[in-house]
């Protein structure tokens, strides 16, 4: 793609908490920073990610069935290290390029929930590469907000995002739930249990010694981060059945999207201004 709508991508990106509109509305987007092969310069290409297993996730370098293969593979081929911007958070990752049985394993998935890579793979002679990029652990989470009370309503907004994605591939899905499908669903709820034991065990006491008249606000967040866990268990539930209905998916789905949404409502109405405080 030319430079100059990368770079529009690359700002709205960034403006909007990973939420873009255009070509990429309505799908998974990161922001893959590269070393350059040769010139050793830092490169920012607005790429689509597959979630996958074991806190990874999947970039495909389909360069829309291009016979060559994009300039960020070729970066990250020699300098394997590069920086991700996921919506709210920036972090470090190391780039594994998947070969054999594992990367076609990992391109089915992605044909079956968007048949638009098996084109972009029928328009080309060259085999796409599939690779995947898992953090490098650097200590606290950085997080593009200006405060911790934007830092909460960015987060929420990930979530909101996230689900809103799931809603609409669970509809799409037509008679059986796919692989990616599934995965899409777990790595979400792995991502709000961790979201809701950071606030339980980190924040929430914080909060408390430094503004003990918010107790009822937060033991009611607490029973709803266990009735959100109780729902969090019913979707894992049905996921792991090998023949999901997607209509028992999909109520499952939107009980917890009810549920989550009147969760953040409520802690956003209660916290940010404590934490502006």
């Amino acid at each position: 793609m030319p430079n100059d709508f990368n770079q529009q991508i690359i700002e709205e990106f960034r403006a909007r908490g990973g939420v873009v509109g255009g070509p990429f509305e309505g799908a998974r987007l990161l922001l893959l920073t590269t070393t350059g092969a040769r010139s050793g310069a830092s490169h920012t290409t607005p790429v689509a990610y597959l979630p996958d297993a074991d806190d990874r996730v999947l970039v495909i370098a389909s360069a829309a069935g291009a016979p060559r293969h994009p300039a960020w593979f070729h970066n990250l081929l020699v300098n394997p290290r590069v920086t991700v911007e996921a919506g709210v958070f920036t972090y470090e990752a190391q780039a594994t390029v998947l070969v054999g049985a594992e990367r076609d394993a990992a391109f089915a998935r992605a044909v079956e929930s968007d048949a638009g890579w098996a084109d972009y793979q029928a328009k080309t002679d060259r085999v796409i590469p599939v690779i995947a990029l898992r953090e490098i652990p650097a200590g606290p989470p950085n997080i593009a907000a200006s405060s911790p009370g934007e830092a909460i309503k960015l987060i929420h907004e990930g979530f909101r995002h996230e689900l809103a994605l799931i809603r609409d591939e669970v509809r799409r899905s037509g008679p059986r739930v796919g692989a990616q499908l599934r995965i899409n669903c777990l790595a979400m709820c792995q991502g709000l249990h961790n979201h809701h034991t950071g606030e339980d065990t980190m924040m929430f006491p914080a909060l408390a010694r430094h503004h003990p008249e918010a107790a009822p606000v937060l033991e009611r967040l607490e029973q709803e981060h266990e009735k959100i866990a109780v729902l969090i268990e019913d979707l894992q539930r049905v996921i792991s059945i090998e023949d999901s209905d997607p209509v028992v998916l999909l109520t499952e789905v939107e009980r917890l999207t009810w549920a989550l949404e009147d969760h953040l409502t409520y802690e956003e109405e209660q916290l940010i201004p404590l934490l502006a405080g």
